[in-house]
């Protein structure tokens, strides 16, 4: 971000919900964050949440799609995948099996984030992840 930007910047990504798009909306957010201190745990974390809206909810049907916002300020990066849901699954964070295939992913982002936040609406369900500026993965700020 431009060092003499003072307020938060935000752009946003609507993707079809193929698999494929999930490298678009990575290739996205480190061009948008490249030479950030957090580019390449916000890579990750949009990377997993946009599998998880192509895996797991009507976003991956045929004509669905899902969407991105990267908020950008001084203090946090926002990172946020808004999918169009599923009456089946809610995202949860599991505990860690060593030998699970699947159901890390949020977990991870957890990890990554110094924040999740997950809200359902009628739309569709949005996980925004948010890095804050001086913090390491797993630094909770007061």
């Amino acid at each position: 971000m431009h060092e003499y930007t003072s307020t938060a910047r935000v752009w946003g990504l609507t993707c079809p919900g193929f698999p494929e798009e999930v490298s678009r909306a990575r290739r996205w957010t480190r061009d948008i964050l490249r030479g950030s201190p957090h580019a390449e745990d916000a890579e990750l974390i949009v990377s997993e949440l946009s599998a998880n809206a192509v895996l797991h909810t009507a976003s991956g049907l045929p004509h669905g799609c899902f969407h991105l916002a990267l908020a950008v300020s001084a203090q946090v990066v926002a990172l946020s995948v808004t999918d169009a849901g599923s009456a089946s699954t809610t995202p949860k964070i599991r505990p860690l099996d060593q030998h699970a295939e699947h159901g890390r992913g949020l977990g991870m982002v957890s990890a990554l984030a110094h924040r999740l936040v997950i809200h359902d609406s009628r739309q569709g369900r949005t996980v925004t992840a948010e890095l804050f500026a001086g913090h390491r993965p797993g630094d909770r700020p007061c």
